[in-house]
């Protein structure tokens, strides 16, 4: 694989995911949730996962894969507030064993961009801008994702709307 700035990029992002994951691996735990870490539970599918603190104490909902034997959510997804009937602030980004690693979160007056600190999204203040591109280019791929969901599931409005969701996302990528 020759050396540019996407591999370089890849690579970084790579390095920095697998520090993340080694440092959240004593307390994210692979089976077991930890009590360290504040879990939710998916009302409708019953995945475990933890939030963002950004996403507020009501009920949320995890779209993407989530393991059939621990009931933990793992890949790249989105996770959603609901506020009574009125959608909430989104998660869009990857899970390891329930614990967000990399993402964005829009909470409707903007984004959060970074990685996960244990409590929050993109928390710190000197975020590299690698660490901020990478987490567009994830919560892109996690709102794909998510839209092909919707399409399968024959949900025309909705994967349309996560398509869209996608490219804005995808968008941030070109801001200088």
């Amino acid at each position: 694989m020759p050396l540019n700035k996407q591999n370089a990029r890849r690579m970084s992002l790579g390095a920095g995911l697998g520090l993340v994951c080694a440092m959240l691996s004593a307390t994210a735990g692979a089976v077991e949730p930890s009590t360290a870490l504040k879990w939710s539970t998916d009302p409708s599918t019953h995945c475990k996962f933890v939030a963002p603190e950004s996403l507020g104490d009501g009920p949320k909902y995890w779209t993407g894969p989530c393991s059939n034997v621990t009931r933990v959510a793992t890949g790249v997804g989105m996770i959603a507030a609901r506020n009574g009937s009125k959608a909430g602030p989104t998660f869009f980004g990857e899970v390891r064993a329930g614990v967000p690693i990399i993402g964005v979160v829009d909470d409707g007056n903007g984004y959060r961009a970074g990685l996960f600190d244990g409590n929050e999204i993109g928390a710190a203040k000197e975020a590299e801008r690698v660490d901020v591109d990478d987490s567009f280019e994830v919560a892109a791929r996690a709102a794909k994702m998510v839209s092909a969901q919707y399409a399968k599931e024959k949900n025309a409005a909705s994967a349309k709307h996560y398509q869209a969701v996608a490219k804005q996302l995808d968008s941030q990528l070109n801001r200088d």
